[in-house]
C-alpha cells in the first residue's frame, strides 16, 4: 500500500511536505511551544533533521519510481539543503516573531545527508 502510494504520488507528497515545512517555519513564534525539557534534549534539532530526511527521501522515491536519471536526485538533495538554509534566512528577515538559528540549518542539512546515505536502503525497503 505504501509502495503504491509512493509510486503514484511521490512528487505530490514531496511538494506537499515542502509546503508543510514552509508553513511550520513561517508560523509566528508565539505559536511554537517552549518547554525546557525539550530544549535540554535538543528535540527541536531532531525534528528539523527528521522533516528534511522525509523531504529528501520523498524526492528519492519520486526520481526512482518515475525512472528518472539519478543525477536529478542529487540536484534535489542540493536544493533541499539550500531550502533549509533559505528558511532560516527567511525566519530572520521575513517571518514575524521568528529568528534564524544556524544550528537548525545544520540539523536540516544533517537530515538531508542522512537521507542521502540511506538512499539505496530506503529504495530496497520498498522494492
Amino acid at each position: 500500500m505504501i509502495k503504491q502510494l509512493l509510486q503514484q504520488h511521490a512528487y505530490k507528497l514531496s511538494i506537499g511536505w515542502a509546503l508543510l515545512i514552509l508553513g511550520l517555519c513561517s508560523m509566528p513564534g508565539r505559536f511554537i511551544p517552549s518547554t525546557s525539557w525539550l530544549e535540554m534534549l535538543s528535540f527541536d534539532k531532531w525534528v528539523h533533521a527528521g522533516i528534511f530526511f522525509v523531504l529528501v527521501s520523498l524526492l528519492n522515491f519520486s526520481v526512482h519510481f518515475n525512472h528518472q536519471n539519478h543525477t536529478l536526485f542529487y540536484i534535489y538533495f542540493l536544493l533541499s539543503v539550500l531550502y533549509g538554509g533559505a528558511l532560516e534566512i527567511m525566519q530572520a528577515t521575513v517571518f514575524s516573531e521568528r529568528s534564524a538559528d544556524w544550528y537548525d540549518m545544520i540539523a536540516n542539512s544533517f537530515g538531508c545527508v542522512v537521507a542521502l546515505l540511506f538512499k539505496k536502503k530506503l529504495l530496497k525497503w520498498l522494492d
